[in-house]
Parts: structure tokens; sequence; C-alpha cells
């Protein structure tokens, strides 16, 4: 009974956490994606006031409650392969993101586990310095870096124009959005791998080298399998905030850069419709689970795999 308590004391907050901040928010998105758009913008009101009293009625019962919930935000989702297209964009852009965030950090990450321990600590606060400042004025300052009269946008146009070809801008593109959520997410790839790495066992490395295994062969056969959770942990925490991303296609991306959490800020905020703003975060959300719940379960596979074998 002691156990069982005990176990439910140190369950229930993160549950109650998820409940309050992810299950009913969640219901709440489901219920006015199948709501009417109100004239005025967000959802048709539920109430009117009456003229007799002032005070506030329920106009909807369960006889009329088909009048006021409706699919016509799914049917224009359908309908319009562009919201599609931007989907798989905004998917495109994570997943580059991703592979690029773990072809850059793994090394770094690599280094600082290996360092010696009175320069890990130090090598650590450089990977987590850019947090001390604010975000904004981190994108800021790539808006300069990659503006026109910038240092390295003048290096490359004089490349570029020396081939003969027109000069490029960096800023306001596809190129700008990537750079800059690479530059964002980097640490959230870095801390997980170095934390799985830290951990190896060296002597691994030393008896295959004993045994004949070249340096490709010692990581690719001990080194990559074993720090296979770290880099899946970090491409969880690089994919998911990567696809949702607004704020950095809104700065420098330009028309050419924006992706879906753009056009749900302006669903919301903008064009203040909301049922399809509904929708739209449903299917980002959804998206989301389904791409973690296969790489949980192709996770599990591998794992029963190696377990039949081992």
């Amino acid at each position: 009974m002691q156990e069982r308590l005990g176990k439910w004391l140190l369950s229930w907050p993160p549950l109650a956490y998820l409940v309050v901040f992810f299950l009913l928010p969640s219901l709440i998105m489901m219920f006015a994606a199948f709501r009417y758009p109100g004239d005025y913008g967000g959802l048709m009101p539920l109430t009117s006031e009456d003229p007799a009293t002032g005070k506030l009625v329920v106009d909807v019962t369960l006889a009329t409650l088909g009048d006021y919930l409706t699919l016509e935000s799914f049917v224009r989702l359908v309908e319009e392969p562009l919201y599609i297209e931007l989907f798989i964009k905004s998917l495109w852009y994570a997943t580059l993101t991703t592979l690029i965030c773990i072809a850059m950090g793994y090394p770094l990450a690599w280094l600082i586990a290996r360092s010696p321990k009175k320069y890990r600590d130090l090598m650590l606060l450089l990977v987590i310095l850019p947090f001390w400042s604010n975000f904004l004025i981190r994108i800021y300052a790539w808006m300069i870096l990659l503006g026109p009269q910038s240092a390295l946008s003048k290096a490359i146009n004089l490349v570029v124009t020396a081939f003969g070809h027109e000069p490029v801008s960096l800023l306001f593109t596809p190129f700008a959005v990537i750079v800059c959520l690479v530059y964002v997410h980097l640490p959230f790839m870095v801390l997980p791998l170095y934390a799985n790495l830290e951990k190896h066992d060296m002597a691994l490395l030393d008896a295959a080298q004993d045994l004949g295994a070249s340096a490709w062969q010692r990581f690719w056969k001990i080194t990559w399998p074993l720090s296979l959770p770290g880099v899946y942990a970090g491409a969880a925490l690089v994919f998911i905030p990567a696809l949702g991303m607004f704020a950095v296609p809104d700065i420098i991306g330009g028309t050419e850069g924006i992706m879906i959490g753009n056009l749900i800020k302006q669903q919301f905020l903008e064009t203040r419709d909301w049922p399809f703003g509904a929708v739209l975060s449903i299917m980002l959300t959804g998206g989301v689970l389904l791409m973690a719940g296969l790489a949980a379960a192709v996770g599990r596979g591998k794992q029963k795999a190696k377990q039949k074998h081992g």
C-alpha cells in the first residue's frame, strides 16, 4: 500500500500537468475546429443576451447542436492543396534542420565528452551561452549577418559574380530560415548527445582496436549504436519545435520562407478564422504525434530484435 501511494504521489504531478496543459487545450482546439467562425472573427457564440433580463442564455441544445457544428474547415483543408504543400514544406525544413544539427552537433558533443574534465564545464557553458540572451535579439542579429551589406553577403556575391552569375540575396530566403533554425536548435542536439557519449566505456573502443578494427569500424559498430538514444532524444528536441516555428520565418524568411506555424498564427491573430486555425493546429499536432509514435514503434522493434538475438 505504501509503495503504491509513493508511485501515485510521484506520477500525479506530471500527469496533472499533461492533462491541464496538453489534453484540455487539445480538446478545446478539437471542439473549435468543428465550429463556425463568428461574424467579427473568433467563434460563433453559443450564447445570447436575453433582452428582457439582460442575462446570457445558452442557445445551443442537443436538438440544435448540428446548427453550430460544421466540417467546412476540414473540407477547406482538403480542397486547398496549398495548405498540405505548406505542411510538407515545413516537414522538409524541420527534417533538414534536424539532419544538419546531427551532423554539426555530433562531433561537437564527442569533442566535449572526450575533452579533459577541467575543460568540459567551460565548453558546455559556451554551448548554452546563447540562451543567456533574448531569442528575438539573436534572430535580429542574424538579419545583420545575412543582410545585403554584411561581410558574408559581400564575400558570397563576390564569388558568385566572379563566375558570371547575378548577385544573390541571403536574407528573406529559405536559406536564411534553415540557418537560423539550425542556430536556434543546435544546443538541443548537443546536450543530449553529450550526456550519452560521456557515459560510453572507452574500454570497448580499446578492445575493438586491439582486434584490428579501424577508426571508422569502431565508430560505426560501437559508438554510433550506443549513442542512438542520445540521437533520438536530440532529434525529437530539434524536430518538434522546428516544425511549428513561426518567429524565425516571420522575421527573416519573407514570403518564400513561410511555414505552417506562420499560417496558424495568421489564422488566429490576423484573419481571426479560429476554426480553420484550430484545424491546422490539429493537423500539426497529429502529425507530430504520429511521427513520434512511429519512431517509438521502430525503437521498440529494434530493441526486441536485439533482445531476441542477444
